[in-house]
């Protein structure tokens, strides 16, 4: 079948350049026309953070269960001074009036005295906005800022609060990578023409993937990030696969194809372990499915069809492209370009032939050290903890860390996360009981406050705000969360009817950490179980999928090691400016198993094809594995390099998030590529010789044939020299 395709696109390459230009463009029009919106508010069905939210909004207190922001104010001469005051309360009731369903709580209400600090240097006003689309947010967090701005305070300053205001983070990781992919493939390839070509190929399946996810996102609510990441995995795999089809087809050449015969050979080998590649990705990211979470299934649904449309482009437009370019692949080449180098690695010959040779001789040391060296890095995921990064971990000159920072200076650090108990109160017992609670709540270990309680319009439903003695992101306040729901709390309602519901932002990320933590060891069995079915049904072994599985384990766990020990122990953040250590990104773990996952198994699945593939022309165990490591080395670590690069960039940026991220990705594919593919694998198939592919017989009779390796290549003819063919040589 795929070979017919190759020949189809070939033939027809006009039709097939044409149809994939009018697909990108089209779509991308008709996603600009017609494409949904991006939301980033989810909701955590059956949570206790959701149920004080249903109650607040049941009660009449609908700002309340929006976004909750501050306008915090700082005046040396103290926030009493007559013109301060007149300043700040004329912006507060701009704001209520100009903001639709806002509600104000300021400083200099009546009953606001706590939200002046001792000194009377720094005063708040909560800022509650009731929920509503991202779009209307964002015009009311635009209206709150050009509000701001305009207000000038006489010897003071004024600050804004909350995740809605802060700054985007500068974008640029996706053009470092495409640049870092055009230096990285010019040196592995030393041709101008074939450097182009994964790049092109790469963008036409990434641009069409994002114009389908933009037509997704009317049917399923994506997060604001979902094109960030489309964007992140295309440029990935998207250039991973046009690399290895374009690497067989310049070997194919160099041994004397045609460029006909050698577009069907590379699209039959090559192509073949790109369609099975893009499936394990496909895989291991709608394993976000099982998760629970409509942001996750989002993820997942966004992931799979941008590595789809770049699956697409690999094995249709790419042999089309190829059609058109023959021989002159080679075309414009640079001078350290290698005479037959293409032909050398493919027959087991030049620096990687030589390392596998290396490595065979004296298996047992390298796999010994291999695996105590990711075990070692792996270990701190023990303690990982999850949660979310405050304010405090934002640039200076943003305006969420100067209102962090004064809120912590006058009031502690509590201040910039307070907890919300939302009550139902319906008889006089419960409100008592609930007025008590509050009065002992300072007794409580790590609070630091609370206001009275608020009665709400039904009459039966008050709220209030306590504040921990610890920061947003610190463990104690994630301990006070559950103390006070499994304690504090039902110790104060005692034989009444009060039903209180400890929510508000840090217990609502409190209330995902639980969740994603609970859910990631069912979502990684998952993937790793269908992960192993597919290798098992292709490979036609036990060993090898059970390797692939453990390694690359192995590898995730490495680099959940190395963010633990920068962004929770804080070893080396300053370095990239990662600010206070704190918590692992909550989605972090799940979204990183997914991504690296699928992208080791690329590695995984082009490496053992070619070792497969050799094995069954020679049964030679020890010079199949030189052969398959030889001629994929460079393909594996150019594609790893462009990869660590792309994903290296976003180590740069000020979000905290996104850093972590970066850098968990980043190590994960570089120990993959370096010391899991180029070292453990050789190495622990040397030393299992043809127990690799022991398979027991009643097993091998019910799996289905599927030959990822493709069928053996017919033997190259050895025409004349002409002189396209000495210039593809060279």
């Amino acid at each position: 079948m795929l070979r017919s395709l190759a020949r189809t696109c070939t033939a027809h390459r006009r039709l097939v350049v044409l149809a994939w230009v009018v697909a990108l463009l089209g779509l991308t029009a008709l996603s600009g026309a017609a494409g949904g919106t991006f939301e980033d508010e989810f909701e955590l069905p059956g949570s206790e953070s959701q149920a004080a939210v249903d109650l607040l909004e049941a009660g009449g207190f609908g700002t309340r269960a929006g976004f909750q922001g501050q306008l915090v104010v700082q005046a040396e001469g103290g926030v009493d001074d007559p013109a301060v005051e007149e300043a700040v309360t004329g912006l507060l009731a701009t704001i209520e009036e100009d903001v639709p369903d806002v509600t104000v709580t300021g400083p200099y209400d009546p009953g606001g005295q706590f939200q002046v600090s001792d000194d009377g240097t720094i005063a708040f006003a909560d800022l509650s906005l009731a929920d509503r689309s991202d779009d209307a947010y964002a015009d009311a967090v635009d209206s709150i800022e050009s509000l701001v701005a305009g207000t000038d305070v006489p010897g003071g300053r004024l600050e804004l609060g909350g995740d809605r205001f802060a700054a985007e983070p500068e974008g640029g990781g996706e053009a470092l990578g495409l640049l870092a992919a055009v230096v990285i493939l010019l040196v592995a390839f030393g041709s101008v023409l074939a450097m182009g070509l994964p790049i092109a190929v790469a963008l036409f399946g990434i641009g069409t993937g994002t114009a389908v996810v933009g037509l997704l996102a009317n049917l399923v609510t994506m997060p604001s990030f979902t094109l960030q990441l489309v964007l992140m995995l295309g440029i990935g795999v998207g250039i991973d696969y046009a690399l290895f089809i374009v690497t067989r087809y310049r070997e194919s050449l160099a041994e004397g194809r045609t460029p006909a015969d050698a577009i069907e050979l590379a699209i039959d080998t090559a192509g073949r372990a790109v369609l099975f590649a893009g499936t394990t990705v496909i895989i291991s990211v709608l394993g976000l499915l099982v998760v629970g979470l409509d942001v996750n299934r989002a993820l997942g649904i966004a992931a799979a069809s941008g590595v789809a449309a770049t699956m697409l482009a690999s094995v249709t437009l790419l042999p089309a492209v190829l059609g058109f370019v023959g021989h002159t692949i080679d075309r414009l080449g640079l001078p350290h370009r290698r005479r037959s180098g293409a032909a050398a690695a493919g027959a087991g010959g030049g620096f990687w032939g030589r390392w596998s040779r290396t490595l065979q001789r004296r298996p047992l040391v390298p796999a010994v050290v291999g695996f105590v060296l990711l075990a070692a890095l792996a270990l701190p995921t023990f303690a990982m903890r999850l949660g979310f990064g405050d304010a405090s971990n934002r640039p200076e000159a943003d305006t969420t860390r100067q209102a962090y920072d004064l809120l912590a200076e006058g009031f502690g650090p509590g201040a910039n996360g307070p907890l919300i108990l939302a009550a139902s109160v319906p008889d006089a017992a419960s409100a008592a009981a609930f007025d008590d609670l509050l009065a002992g709540l300072p007794e409580v270990g790590n609070v630091a406050g609370a206001t009275p309680a608020i009665p709400g319009e039904s009459g039966d439903v008050a709220l209030a705000q306590v504040f921990p003695g610890s920061g947003p992101q610190d463990e104690a306040t994630t301990e006070l969360v559950h103390r006070l729901r499994d304690d504090v709390v039902p110790a104060a309602a005692g034989d009444t009817a009060l039903e209180v519901h400890v929510g508000g932002a840090q217990a609502a990320v409190v209330d995902f950490a639980d969740f994603t933590g609970s859910r990631l060891p069912v979502f990684m069995a998952v993937v790793l179980g269908l992960s192993f079915l597919l290798l098992l049904v292709v490979f036609r072994s036990v060993l090898v999928p059970l390797k692939a599985v453990v390694m690359n384990l192995l590898s995730i766990g490495a680099a959940y090691g190395v963010i633990v020990m920068v962004f929770q122990w804080g070893w080396g953040a300053s370095l990239i400016g990662a600010g206070e250590p704190g918590p692992v990104e909550a989605w972090a773990p799940m979204m990183l198993f997914a991504v690296v996952f699928g992208l080791s198994m690329d590695y995984e699945v082009f490496l053992l094809s070619r070792i497969r593939e050799d094995y069954d022309r020679t049964h030679d165990n020890a010079t199949a594995v030189a052969h398959g490591l030889a001629g994929t080395a460079r393909v594996i670590t150019a594609a790893a390099a462009i990869m660590v690069v792309v994903f290296g960039g976003f180590v740069l940026s000020a979000d905290r998030a996104l850093q972590l991220f970066g850098l968990g990705l980043a190590v994960a594919v570089f120990l993959d590529a370096t010391v899991v593919r180029l070292v453990l694998v050789p190495a622990t198939m040397e030393l299992l010789g043809d127990r690799n592919w022991w398979i027991p017989r009643w097993l091998d009779r019910i799996l289905p044939t599927v030959q990822v390796e493709g069928a053996p290549p017919p033997p190259a003819s050895a025409p004349a020299p002409t002189p396209a063919r000495v210039e593809a040589r060279r």
